[in-house]
């Protein structure tokens, strides 16, 4: 007899073209905007807007912030530190990128 095993994924789709406020964005993590704010400073994520009241979020920043805020809590990462951590993936990622393209894989 063979025994079936079921796994269930839960994920959210996101859209490029959504556009969250700060308010929002800290709801949708979980976060304070405290947090969202240091980010922003720190460069790790890039509302559009001059100040924070016209901050306005894009979809991929939602995804930014959630890992952010996992390097943050469970590697106990500074600001800056995930700052760094955040850029060193998007190289590996887009290295993956270029790589794929010229068949090198």
């Amino acid at each position: 007899m063979h025994e079936t095993i079921t796994t269930y994924l839960r994920g959210q789709v996101v859209e490029e073209e959504l556009h969250l406020t700060l308010t929002e964005l800290c709801q949708a993590c979980g976060m304070a905007e405290e947090h969202v704010t240091t980010w922003v400073f720190e460069g790790v994520l890039e509302p559009f807007g001059q100040l924070p009241q016209d901050w306005q979020f894009s979809g991929p920043s939602l995804r930014r912030a959630r890992l952010a805020l996992r390097l943050a809590r469970d590697l106990e990462i500074n600001p800056a530190g995930v700052a760094l951590a955040l850029d060193l993936l998007d190289q590996i990622t887009e290295l993956r990128t270029r790589l794929g393209r010229s068949g090198k894989s």
